[in-house]
């Protein structure tokens, strides 16, 4: 993208713009239109209400923002490493959470788990992110690895990384289509404001995705052409 003339600054832009968008929407539609979010409670609705807030925001934005990190903060290496490990590691545990939260209310309510491409997906996303987490920790972070070894594994660890953040991506959607098919099956109107949200916090996440992407396989700063010089200022 460097040959195109594009740097990864101004997605990233479009990207956190996108992110409190994608973030507002999801609070409106769980708390506004759903009722709320608890941990606790007669209303077994509000726990799964935890569920698309907790992978939206604290999986897949914070995730995203790890992504970002080396793109948009200007301190050393070391230190925008150590940020995009701590942001992935929370990223996990919140999503871990958030994964627990859908469990607690299938059980309380007696709602059986994992039936559905959605779960499946999450479960694999999950676990995926995980050793994604722990093979960076080990070969980048943890001293030791041979300098030949971390310049082979890096290009398949932004690749590989890459393709878990797309297939999260992936699974949002299809949880939000899940919903949102349950609440129209159950009389919620098909073209009422509720469901239209759903529908276009799904499309902002979908943008907000995309930018996440371009921005990480964009670089920082463009590199201009062998043997090409601009034109000089008169």
């Amino acid at each position: 993208m460097g040959g195109l003339g594009v740097k990864a600054a101004p997605f990233t832009y479009v990207a956190h713009i996108l992110a409190v968008a994608a973030a507002v929407l999801v609070l409106v539609w769980c708390i506004h239109f759903r009722g709320g979010l608890a941990f606790e409670s007669s209303n077994k609705n509000l726990i799964f209400n935890l569920h698309p807030v907790l992978m939206l925001i604290g999986f897949i934005i914070l995730g995203s923002e790890a992504i970002m990190a080396y793109k948009v903060l200007p301190w050393s290496r070391d230190v925008t490493k150590a940020i995009h490990l701590v942001l992935h590691g929370i990223a996990i545990v919140l999503g871990i959470f958030g994964i627990y939260c859908a469990f607690k209310n299938h059980n309380e309510s007696g709602i059986a788990n994992l039936y559905s491409l959605h779960s499946w997906l999450g479960i694999s996303t999950i676990s995926l992110y995980t050793i994604q987490w722990i093979f960076g920790f080990v070969t980048f972070f943890v001293p030791g690895a041979a300098p030949n070894f971390k310049r082979g594994a890096l290009p398949w660890h932004v690749l590989f990384g890459l393709f878990v953040y797309i297939l999260a991506l992936a699974t949002a959607q299809l949880g939000f289509l899940e919903k949102l098919t349950f609440l129209e099956s159950s009389g919620l109107e098909k073209y009422g404001t509720e469901a239209f949200l759903v529908n276009f916090t799904a499309l902002i996440v979908v943008l907000f995705g995309a930018s996440v992407v371009v921005a990480a396989v964009a670089p920082a700063q463009i590199e201009e052409t062998p043997g090409y010089s601009p034109l000089p200022d008169n």
